[in-house]
């Protein structure tokens, strides 16, 4: 069983919601990366999605885009990102998730893309601007080598688009709760419940959301209605504001409350 389905099962099985962490491999240079991710996981994220950096990330706003700046300004490339998962799996067995944007993948190749993405121990890859309708060229190499593709849906999706990427995706499903870039919100959307229940209705793959979650409160609001939250530009703002011990003492600290949010969540849902 793969990593993800894993984790869908054991969610499952627990009654529990996933918190999906989102950083940028890179920023400011992979032996940090390295280090978060394993910080990432044990205070409590159940899955990572590590952003490839790319300087042209037309879906992200500010707070991912500088981020991007700071990793490819340090040398971070998709090679060297393939080696630290490498490294991360002598010590993890997290799931991870590599986000970012088509180009580069393109570049690298499909085909030895895919098998050197799962041979260093990457779960899944989600490229924004890759529509599940133009993916066969992603989607052989990734079925061949065991590689999930995950795609995004929006509350703009319609029922072919929704069908579509049930079926064409897997490992999950992200959706994106708000329309424009990426950015922490101070609200969730009024019409959230509404939409994720349409989703969750034409969908048999697990729906991680995302796109400006920022609180504990607002990751157990949407953990009620999705099957895990997505949180990254808020945590992504304290690679702009922290350094060395104090950054890790600050990721520590917000992931952990993010964690505890959805926990309580999940207790006040089944009445302990």
């Amino acid at each position: 069983m793969s990593r993800l389905a894993n984790l869908a099962t054991t969610l499952h099985k627990n009654n529990a919601k996933a918190l999906v962490t989102f950083i940028t491999a890179g920023d400011p240079d992979l032996s940090v990366t390295e280090e978060v991710i394993h910080l990432l996981e044990e205070a409590g994220a159940d899955l990572i999605e590590l952003g490839v950096p790319f300087s042209d990330p037309m879906a992200d706003g500010p707070t991912i885009q500088l981020s991007s700046e700071r990793a490819l300004a340090a040398g971070t490339t998709l090679p060297g990102i393939l080696e630290l998962v490498a490294r991360v799996r002598t010590r993890s067995e997290v799931p991870l998730i590599l986000m970012g944007y088509l180009n580069p993948v393109h570049a690298y190749g499909y085909e030895n893309f895919c098998r050197d993405a799962v041979q260093a121990g990457v779960d899944g890859v989600l490229l924004v601007d890759m529509p599940p309708e133009e993916a066969e060229e992603m989607l052989r190499p990734a079925r061949i080598y065991g590689l999930d593709i995950i795609f995004l849906l929006t509350p703009t999706s319609d029922a072919a688009r929704i069908a579509t990427v049930n079926s064409r995706g897997s490992g999950f499903i992200y959706y994106v709760t708000v329309t424009g870039v990426t950015g922490a919100r101070s609200s969730v959307s009024s019409t959230l419940e509404q939409e994720l229940a349409r989703i969750k209705g034409a969908v048999s793959l697990p729906v991680m959301a995302g796109f400006g979650i920022s609180t504990p409160a607002q990751a157990a609001e949407v953990g009620r209605l999705a099957d895990g939250v997505v949180v990254g530009s808020a945590i992504v703002r304290l690679f702009e504001q922290h350094r060395g011990d104090e950054l890790k003492t600050e990721l520590r600290r917000y992931v952990s409350s993010l964690k505890q949010g959805l926990a309580g969540e999940e207790l006040l849902d089944t009445g302990h």
